[in-house]
């Protein structure tokens, strides 16, 4: 299966457009560090996605960063997307395998233990567990798991597939890298912490160099 680098997701939300267009922050995110590309949208329609996810495609067709889109596997295919990001009520894995072939990147999202044996079991490339602290950029009814939650669920999934890149996500910020490393991340993913900084290609370069130092850590 595809190995991923799950070092730095830099998620691009559709509410980001106020700052920007998705795909020239998809460009920054590649030049700076990112090593995985999410596109996120909750509201626009299948056309306009559709159209949104070209672009961002078209941005990134120099670099080497793959891109993914979150929830909907249509829209993947349709763009000629890397792959598919599902959460727990989305299409299971397996049929977004069967339909997006052996090469796709499948990553789930892990909330919680039921969640985490489901992505320890099933044909993704990645996990990415969270909320872990409260975030201004997503509704969330779910409370946060926090540091002992994802270092448990973390547990889970490596005791099923221990090779498989785990990530965090939700209120991650710069100083809270290495405690959500420590407790067993492979990676991060951010919004507002990278892309609403006063500088963001600043923040993603220092969201991947303390990502990078934090593993190097790990491995000494």
């Amino acid at each position: 299966m595809r190995m991923i680098d799950y070092r730095l997701n830099a998620i691009l939300d559709a509410s980001l457009l106020d700052i920007a267009p998705l795909e020239v922050l998809a460009g920054l995110a590649a030049r700076n560090g990112a090593t995985l590309i999410q596109y996120r949208d909750k509201s626009a329609s299948t056309q306009v996605m559709i159209a949104r996810a070209l672009a961002i495609r078209e941005a990134l067709a120099a670099s080497r960063v793959p891109f993914v889109v979150n929830d909907r596997v249509d829209v993947a295919l349709a763009s000629g997307a890397d792959g598919v990001h599902l959460g727990a009520d989305d299409m299971d894995a397996e049929t977004a395998r069967r339909l997006m072939g052996p090469d796709a990147i499948i990553g789930l999202t892990v909330k919680t233990e039921a969640d985490a044996r489901r992505a320890g079991a099933a044909p993704c490339n990645y996990a990415c567990i969270g909320g872990v602290f409260e975030t201004l950029s997503k509704v969330n009814p779910d409370p946060p798991v926090g540091l002992e939650g994802l270092r448990h669920l973390r547990e889970m999934i490596r005791a099923l597939q221990p090779a498989l890149p785990v990530g965090a996500i939700a209120g991650i910020t710069l100083t809270r890298i290495p405690d959500v490393m420590t407790a067993g991340a492979d990676g991060v993913a951010a919004i507002s912490a990278i892309y609403r900084a006063a500088d963001p290609a600043e923040a993603i370069r220092g969201f991947r160099s303390t990502i990078d130092r934090c593993l190097k850590d790990r491995h000494a």
